[in-house]
């Protein structure tokens, strides 16, 4: 279990302005009141590790002073920024809770004082943002412990054959190395459970059933998207969904239908079963590349929209 300790509390009444280390600050709905970044948003709090900090102190080649990238909250004991949106904090007598909403922010340049000193800043790149899920009084020592949200995956495989051992699956297991890479890059912790099943429309609804009734928060099939007489997992997804997501396939179908018509042949569908994403996937590894390689990086962004996050701003 990770955790780490508040250093400093900052606060500043007016943006692009330094932060001024304070004995304590509250927080609530909004984040810090009187804070110039508080408010019914996202990025109501930043923080930046000491990590961070002692980095950038070596080439700006001086002491940077808490607050003085415009953090809320200085920490040390843990590197932030390898956390993800999503992941929360909390105190360990349980009493603050608060979520990781972004990693990093847009640069301001000219209009940043230390990147007018030394022509680059930390924030952009290892600060993070939070939002307060459960509020209260903050101040120095008080320490964190780190609640990674683990995203659970499941992986169902169709197929007769496999199922009953003549041959290996391999589609599913390129399902779990294509996006386990993915993920690491993306900081995210995530399990796997993967299922072969035959092709029996019945037990891939109750294998989809049971997933999203477990808030599995993705689903993958693969096989039975094509057109031959045992090809039926479009028929039994399509009506499960609450929301059909068509831009990801039409997209998929157009793009490498431009160089392979078979490609066109496809019915994959996507969407989602109340808090659960699922995509079918033909039954290749090439094509189960191809389809990831387009699905992956939207995944995080629809899981924020089902959970009803608005991280814009």
């Amino acid at each position: 279990m990770q955790t780490f300790e508040v250093t400093s509390v900052n606060i500043s009444e007016k943006k692009g302005t330094i932060k001024k280390p304070v004995n304590k600050v509250q927080l609530t709905e909004i984040g810090i009141p009187g804070d110039a970044h508080s408010g019914a948003w996202h990025r109501q709090v930043s923080m930046l590790a000491e990590e961070s900090i002692h980095k950038f102190s070596k080439e700006a080649n001086r002491e940077i002073k808490y607050g003085e990238f415009a953090e809320n909250i200085s920490t040390k004991g843990m590197e932030l920024f390898k956390t993800a949106p999503m992941d929360r904090f909390l105190s360990e007598d349980e009493q603050i809770e608060l979520m990781v909403t972004q990693i990093g922010k847009k640069c301001h340049g000219d209009n940043c004082s230390i990147f007018r000193e030394v022509g680059n800043c930390v924030m952009p790149k290892e600060g993070i943002f939070v939002q307060v899920i459960k509020g209260g009084d903050l101040n120095a020592g008080i320490r964190f412990r780190y609640e990674p949200r683990v995203l659970k995956i499941k992986i169902i495989t169709l197929s007769d054959r496999a199922s009953q051992g003549i041959y290996e699956d391999l589609s599913g297991p390129s399902i779990e190395k294509k996006t386990e890479v993915f993920l690491k890059e993306k900081h995210r912790h995530f399990q796997f459970d993967k299922v072969v099943i035959p092709d029996d429309p019945q037990k891939l609804k109750n294998n989809i059933n049971q997933a999203s009734k477990e808030n599995f928060d993705i689903i993958f099939t693969t096989g039975g998207t094509g057109i031959s007489p045992r090809d039926f997992t479009p028929d039994v997804v399509k009506p499960m969904l609450d929301k059909e997501i068509t831009g990801i396939m039409e997209l998929i179908r157009v793009k490498y239908g431009m160089k392979k018509p078979n490609a066109l042949i496809s019915r994959s569908v996507a969407g989602t079963i109340g808090k659960t994403l699922i995509y079918t996937l033909p039954g290749s590894k090439k094509a189960v590349h191809e389809y990831l390689t387009e699905i992956l990086p939207t995944v995080e962004h629809s899981l924020y929209m089902l959970h009803e996050m608005d991280f814009h701003g």
